[in-house]
């Protein structure tokens, strides 16, 4: 693929995700009683092709096999993030209004094989918006986290189980 081609690519992926994420926000999408008009639309279709031409680099960098690949699954696994979310709400809520508050806060420390900056990026991020973790140091040359856990359940999660970390390399196809 040639380099003016990726770029155009790389324009037209944008804006059609900044197109649809302002829909979305201004209610056409979800609301049956949003109306378009060519007002609102003209303003979101000039602002998205905007966005686009400013940062289309940010969001698509690759082949365009791959970066569809790669939206499809980092689609899939934000509802996965968003369950992971609600469990973790009830298990703080359940530890806070417990009568003996089974909180053991702790550090720990872990390596992942994931490299590329999205992919760490995604995870750190994906710590921190679990409640009962909060991502405090990331060494993107090691793939070191530092992260804080409200117990060592939590912790475990991410130590032991790693689903978090494999769900995120099999986005960005990072698996080993």
């Amino acid at each position: 693929m040639s380099d003016n081609s990726g770029k155009a690519f790389g324009i037209v992926v944008t804006f059609c995700a900044m197109f649809l994420f302002w829909l979305l926000l201004s209610g056409y999408i979800i609301t049956p009683e949003g109306k378009l008009d060519v007002l609102h639309v003209g303003a979101g279709l000039i602002c998205s092709l905007i966005v686009a031409l400013i940062s289309h680099d940010l969001l698509v960098t690759g082949k365009e096999g791959k970066i569809l690949s790669k939206s499809f699954r980092f689609f899939i696994y934000l509802w996965w993030e968003l369950w992971q979310i609600i469990l973790a709400n009830f298990d703080v809520t359940y530890r806070v209004l417990h009568p003996k508050m089974p909180i053991d806060p702790l550090i720990i420390e872990f390596e992942t094989p994931l490299r590329s900056d999205f992919a760490l990026v995604t995870l750190a991020n994906s710590i921190t918006l679990t409640p009962g973790t909060i991502t405090i140091n990331v060494d993107p040359a090691k793939g070191k986290f530092q992260v804080h856990a409200i117990a060592q359940a939590p912790a475990d999660a991410l130590t032991v189980d790693k689903t978090m970390q494999s769900k995120v390399a099999k986005v960005f196809m990072e698996e080993g």
